[in-house]
């Protein structure tokens, strides 16, 4: 339940994001509200799953788990691309944050 719910918040957060780029700087109400509605969704869900789970390694899932749907989403959604060294960078984050979980644990 508590990987569940982990992704449940990285995904709202992602796609909070996904409407902050589509907000244009706030200047789309829609969107605009949209964010601030799934970064809050995504809060509630990080404040319950912290509540059982040590703090440092429950924001360090949620931000590892978050950065890879930010990357798949930018890259399919978007289409942007990524270096070399920045793909190696968000694998070397994706691990830190499995290595954490497995240590906690």
């Amino acid at each position: 339940m508590y990987l569940l719910l982990a992704v449940a918040a990285a995904l709202s957060y992602t796609i909070g994001g996904i409407f902050m780029k589509l907000s244009e700087g706030f200047a789309h109400p829609i969107p605009s509200l949209l964010v601030y509605l799934l970064f809050l969704i995504g809060a509630s869900l990080q404040i319950y799953i912290t509540n059982n789970a040590h703090l440092g390694i429950t924001y360090m899932l949620v931000i590892g788990l978050e950065t890879a749907c930010a990357v798949f989403f930018s890259l399919f959604i978007f289409k942007e691309g990524y270096s070399p060294l920045t793909v190696a960078g968000i694998f070397l984050i994706a691990a830190g944050t499995v290595f954490l979980r497995v240590e906690a644990k």
